[in-house]
């Protein structure tokens, strides 16, 4: 039986774990968030522990060129706030080392935690999840810290059927749909990590598999012309991404591509899902058999997971 502490005070850094952690019915334990949780709805009441050294609000090259630039002196995009959680007196923080653009680093924590006093005695869950397997694991090395390890069992292995059942599925389909999954507009980047699997489950072939980037160029794409082109910049909702489309739609030889001809370009929202190695990926899944197998899946998401774009006018 699960038995965690009474006195658990818990500060998450990192989205996936706040989802995690509340998907654990630990909600009422939670006492700060990074500036990026916002899910599930009523959390963004919680104190921000957390801010970015760049703006977030300009194009993606922009961006991109401010991210370069910080990382060069910083070992994390973001900042701790040290007064709120000195403040808050958390028990736990938990946070990641897997990617210094997805959240507060381990080490960069660590200095700051010098500044707080008595900090020595709170526990830092350091989370890696590389693949779809390892984002189980850390769901689940989440629960047993917190003293909810059955419940993470429980969570995780309704995932893990979830995931078996929809491969099984796509698996009937006659043919498998290649496709690219753009995870930054501009510079052209490709997602890894968990995605080459989830696409796999979807019942995609990912013409950039892991290993073969992130980062590419427009010919790379125009010479893979994928049958489906999923646009989905981390941390960008549809909106927000769709404002970003014109550094691919100016591209010479845009409208040539086949995904394009064909109508099958497709814009997700890329801080919801797919980016969170959280409860979310079956949701993230989902998304993406819906958008390769239209014929095999009611269109569930659409309009808050995805968007189709318009086929264009044909190809001059």
């Amino acid at each position: 039986m699960d038995n965690p502490r009474e006195d658990l005070r818990i500060v998450s850094l990192l989205p996936a774990a706040t989802e995690t952690i509340c998907s654990l019915g630990m909600r009422d334990r939670l006492v700060g968030r990074s500036h990026e949780c916002d899910f599930p709805p009523g959390i963004e009441a919680l104190p921000v522990c957390s801010r970015p050294r760049y703006s977030p609000v300009g194009p993606s090259p922009e961006i991109d060129r401010e991210v370069t630039a910080v990382l060069q002196d910083a070992l994390s995009i973001y900042r701790v706030e040290v007064g709120a959680i000195r403040e808050l007196k958390p028990t736990h923080i938990v946070t990641q080392s897997q990617c210094r653009v997805c959240a507060v680093s381990t080490e960069d924590l660590r200095n700051s935690l010098r500044e707080v006093a008595g900090g020595e005695g709170i526990e830092l869950v350091d989370l890696n999840p590389g693949t779809l397997e390892s984002a189980l694991e850390s769901m689940n090395e989440v629960a047993a810290v917190l003293g909810a390890g059955n419940k993470g069992t429980k969570l995780t292995g309704g995932m893990s059927t979830a995931f078996a059942r929809l491969r099984e599925k796509c698996e009937k389909s006659s043919h498998s749909p290649t496709m690219a999954q753009i995870e930054w507009i501009d510079p052209l980047m490709t997602a890894g990590h968990w995605m080459q699997e989830l696409i796999g489950i979807a019942g995609g072939v990912n013409v950039f598999p892991t290993g073969s980037g992130p980062k590419i160029t427009f010919d790379d794409l125009a010479r893979n012309d994928p049958e489906v082109i999923v646009v989905a910049p981390c941390g960008f909702a549809i909106g927000r991404s769709m404002e970003d489309m014109v550094y691919l739609r100016e591209r010479p030889g845009w409208k040539s591509l086949r995904a394009v001809r064909e109508g099958r370009v497709y814009v997700c929202d890329g801080s919801q899902y797919f980016s969170r190695p959280g409860p979310r990926l079956v949701d993230s899944a989902e998304i993406l058999s819906e958008i390769l197998l239209p014929h095999m899946f009611p269109p569930r998401h659409r309009g808050a997971g995805w968007i189709r774009i318009e086929n264009p006018s044909p190809a001059r």
